[in-house]
Parts: C-alpha cells; sequence; structure tokens
C-alpha cells in the first residue's frame, strides 16, 4: 500500500488512508463478483488510493494518474488483440500444420 500511495499521491499515505483504500476496494470487488462482473483488482485498489489522496487533499502526482488511465484504457483492445492473433495461430497451426500430416 505505501509504494502504490506514494506513487499516486504527493504526500504519504497514512494508515487511515489505506484501510479505506482496501476497505472501498474490498466492497467494490465483492459488488463486482456478486454481479458476475470483471474487474482489475489492482485497478480498484489504484482508484481507491487516488480518491483517498483527493479526498484528504495530499495532492495528486498527474503523470502517475495519466499512466494508470492509459493503461486502463489500453488493457482491453490489447488484451482483444493479442487473444484473436494467438487464437488465429493456433488455429493455423491446427488446420494447416497439423492437419497435412
Amino acid at each position: 500500500m505505501v509504494t502504490v500511495g506514494e506513487k499516486i499521491g504527493k504526500a504519504h499515505l497514512t494508515y487511515a488512508q489505506g484501510a479505506s483504500a482496501e476497505l472501498v476496494a474490498m466492497c467494490t470487488i465483492a459488488a463486482a463478483d456478486v454481479y458476475g462482473l470483471p474487474v482489475s483488482t489492482t485497478h480498484v485498489l489504484s482508484s481507491g488510493v487516488a480518491g483517498t489522496m483527493a479526498a484528504n487533499h495530499s495532492g495528486l502526482q498527474m503523470a502517475t494518474l495519466r499512466n494508470l488511465l492509459l493503461a486502463w484504457v489500453l488493457t482491453l483492445p490489447v488484451c482483444v488483440f493479442l487473444g484473436a492473433t494467438l487464437f488465429s495461430g493456433g488455429l493455423y497451426v491446427v488446420l494447416h500444420v497439423l492437419g497435412s500430416h
């Protein structure tokens, strides 16, 4: 928690902020589980830490938040592309390489 807190916020993460971020993450992940929604625990916890820093007026490191946002936006399309590429490559191997023997 401290490492995440120090990179997201400008001040050190307090124990209360860490506990609050983890409690919010726990509730969010539990709710997502109940509804069967896929969530990233790392994304949820990072958002909780950023929320506690913003609520405490501790200041946020915008460069880190920009990188987190960019990672969140790019995660889904990159995974879709990689999954499609690996599947089509495996399908090609099965149908053309192994199927011709």
